[in-house]
């Protein structure tokens, strides 16, 4: 067998091997492996459309037709192959995404189903964001406006914020892409979690900015990815999940404690969950958080968080203690002790304020007001 190869950078080779049949011409070299067909992008206008379809299925078994693939593993040539994502990204308002044309693309999960109006309001925002920074139109494109729902781009876009030299993105994605579309509710927690930053944090200016950006928030859905697998019983995969999204965001996370939805974890630097810890819904977490056992016994040894709770920077609540639902734990506040109800627990070590026999109850969800402050003076009379 005669093998024969092509060098790019030679234009006098021909591109064709004979032989000695002029008709039965092969080409040394051919692109149908990287473009199947020509894609073309598809117009508002509805003589123009034409249905495309894309590759989300996998990527280490795809790497050499997805065009998009940045596989840090991959030939250098596919960079050439690459720049055809530069000639088919939206440029005005009324162009839609186009990807290029595969055939093996995963079924396509409803609205409903995976993302819903969540989905259509990120995509709209990342369009938005384009026409006021074109030069971000790649970026968006590839993590957002390529994709057919919100599993598939959080699988794509965690597996690239976690991957490394030794762990490919290609595998991570196929990896989280099975775990997300494999379990709603993670989908559903996701939304939650969205709607959370936004609502409660005035330095998050939109959905997609927090998708892309946020750090507590990916560190967040990473945990719920190893959770799952910690649930199956992969708890090697789930620990270096585990391991990647503290390297990467500086949140540490155990796969095995619980978490609820709709969770804010603010600025998110430093914060520390046990493998028992449980955290409720709607709670909000600040900066320096540690919910941490009080030694090396094992067992249940970490603490219980109610649902609406807010945790204040740089506050460690030790030991299986039970912090009740809408309760308040100011910052810099070390707690050992349980935490009733609609209270707020101050200091070193944290007193009720009010006093533990009658403490002053709040009216309203710490966690959803973001109110750090409030009945201060009955604690404490400092002045500057």
């Amino acid at each position: 067998m005669t093998i024969l190869a092509l060098d790019l950078s030679t234009a006098a080779l021909p591109l064709y091997n004979s032989h000695s049949n002029p008709q039965n011409l092969t080409p040394h070299l051919s692109m149908s492996a990287c473009f199947p067909r020509s894609p073309e992008p598809i117009f508002s206008d509805p003589k123009q459309r034409k249905m495309p379809t894309s590759l989300h299925s996998s990527r280490t078994d795809t790497a050499l037709t997805n065009p998009l693939s940045r596989d840090p593993n991959r030939p250098q040539i596919d960079d050439h192959v690459y720049d055809y994502a530069k000639f088919c990204r939206p440029s005005f308002s009324n162009l839609v995404y186009c990807v290029p044309i595969c055939e093996n693309r995963p079924k396509t999960l409803n609205h409903d189903e995976d993302g819903g109006d969540m989905w259509l309001r990120l995509k709209d925002e990342a369009r938005s964001d384009i026409e006021q920074e074109p030069i971000l139109s790649n970026f968006y494109f590839s993590s957002i406006l390529s994709h057919d729902s919100l599993g598939i781009a959080l699988a794509n876009h965690l597996s690239i914020k976690l991957s490394n030299s030794s762990l490919p993105s290609g595998t991570l994605y196929d990896l989280f892409l099975g775990v997300v579309t494999g379990d709603q509710e993670i989908i559903k927690a996701v939304q939650d979690d969205l709607r959370a930053v936004k609502e409660r944090d005035p330095a998050c200016i939109s959905y997609v900015h927090c998708f892309l950006n946020f750090k507590g928030f990916l560190a967040c859905q990473a945990y719920r990815i190893a959770h799952k697998l910690w649930s199956q019983g992969r708890k090697i995969l789930a620990i270096l999940i585990q391991n990647r999204a503290s390297e990467v965001f500086t949140v540490d996370i155990h796969p095995g404690a619980r978490i609820g939805r709709g969770i804010l974890l603010d600025h998110a630097t430093g914060v520390v969950i046990g493998e028992t810890a449980v955290i409720g819904d709607n709670v909000s977490i600040l900066h320096n958080v540690t919910l941490g056992g009080t030694g090396k016994a094992c067992g249940d040894r970490h603490p219980k968080i109610g649902d609406g709770v807010l945790i204040g920077a740089g506050t460690c609540v030790l030991g299986n203690v039970r912090i009740g639902d809408g309760a308040k734990i100011g910052a810099g506040s070390v707690v050992l002790k349980p935490v009733p109800p609609r209270t707020t627990a101050v200091g070193n070590p944290a007193r009720l304020v009010g006093g533990k026999e009658n403490p002053i109850r709040l009216d309203k969800i710490p966690s959803l007001t973001m109110d750090h402050t409030s009945h201060i003076s009955e604690w404490s009379d400092y002045v500057i």
